[in-house]
């Protein structure tokens, strides 16, 4: 049980702590009659600003936003070249383009950058956007910028995909056709023309008209008509055969002798085997080796074996 002193003094001690946060509440309660100026992070005075209401009243009321920030994708498409790069660096496939390829300039850019392909579809999902702003960055004409509008929030996930070709189906269908039959007609250039049998035989010699752009064709060449061969009789050819004959045999060079001689084996003698040894003298070789004692056998030192004594005996005292 505590000390009867001590009552009193924890009595004003609660007192004078609620009076302090009744305080501090009704002095914010006072300053809160007007609202914060909402400022950039930028300006200087944005720590100066203590006293108001932070809170405010959106979409009314926005608080400012950074100018390299990162939020929705607008993609001015006169300033468009539709080089592809900005669908392939995507690391989300957010951007999808149809390209539509042109036989001649079909205008500039602001940047004085010639345009030869129409977009027939320009479409970002935003809804897929990672917001990397890669896509800006390899932009050659930066046509394609993230703006300052972050708040494009809707019921319907499909209004996220953002529609910036202009193009109608109709001029779609038009330009699609205009560039099959530029194909048409250039690889219709580029082939040579067919020579058919009649102008083959009456123009054999005169060369076909050059082609820009295409390889030669090759003609195969005509070969003349063989002599009819001579009449003449067996012996003027036999004739001219020895001829022939004697002409080759004086024009080729006479054998050439080997400077070196010519390597011949040399005979080996056989062998002849030594004379066979009498078996009186064999008989008398085996009794003398009977005869020579054998040498002596080396001495054998004795092995040393040590002696093991089973375990628990003591050795005998040395007297």
């Amino acid at each position: 049980m505590k000390d009867k002193s001590t009552y009193w003094s924890d009595i004003s001690l609660t007192a004078s702590s609620v009076y302090t946060g009744l305080r501090l509440t009704l002095s914010h309660l006072l300053k809160a009659r007007k609202s914060r100026i909402p400022v950039a992070i930028k300006d200087p005075n944005y720590f100066a600003l203590q006293e108001g209401i932070s809170t405010i009243q959106y979409p009314h009321e926005t608080i400012p936003v950074p100018d390299h920030g990162r939020y929705q994708l607008h993609n001015e498409i006169d300033d468009c070249i539709v080089c592809d790069k900005c669908a392939k660096i995507c690391p989300v496939d957010c951007i999808d383009i149809v390209p539509i390829k042109s036989a001649e300039e079909i205008g500039k850019t602001s940047d004085g950058t010639p345009k030869r392909i129409y977009a027939a579809k320009f479409d970002i999902d935003m809804a897929k956007c990672c917001f990397c702003g890669l896509c800006t960055t390899v932009c050659p004409t930066e046509c394609l910028t993230m703006t300052k509008k972050y708040d494009f929030s809707v019921f319907d996930i499909r209004d996220h995909n953002f529609v910036f070709g202009d193009m109608t189906e109709a001029q779609i269908k038009e330009k699609k056709e205009n560039w099959e039959e530029h194909q048409r007609n250039k690889t219709a250039a580029a082939t040579p023309p067919v020579v058919t049998a009649t102008e083959n035989n009456t123009e054999s010699n005169e060369a076909p008209p050059a082609v820009p752009g295409a390889k030669p064709v090759f003609r195969p060449r005509v070969m003349k008509p063989a002599a009819p061969p001579t009449t003449e009789t067996p012996k003027e050819e036999a004739k001219e055969i020895t001829e022939k004959k004697e002409e080759t045999a004086s024009l080729t060079p006479p054998p050439a002798t080997p400077s070196k001689p010519v390597f011949r084996p040399k005979i080996m003698k056989p062998v002849v085997p030594p004379p066979a040894v009498p078996d009186s003298k064999q008989e008398d070789k085996a009794e003398e080796k009977e005869a020579t004692p054998p040498a002596p056998a080396p001495a054998v030192r004795p092995v040393f074996r040590p002696k093991i004594k089973p375990p628990g005996q003591n050795p005998p005292a040395e007297s």
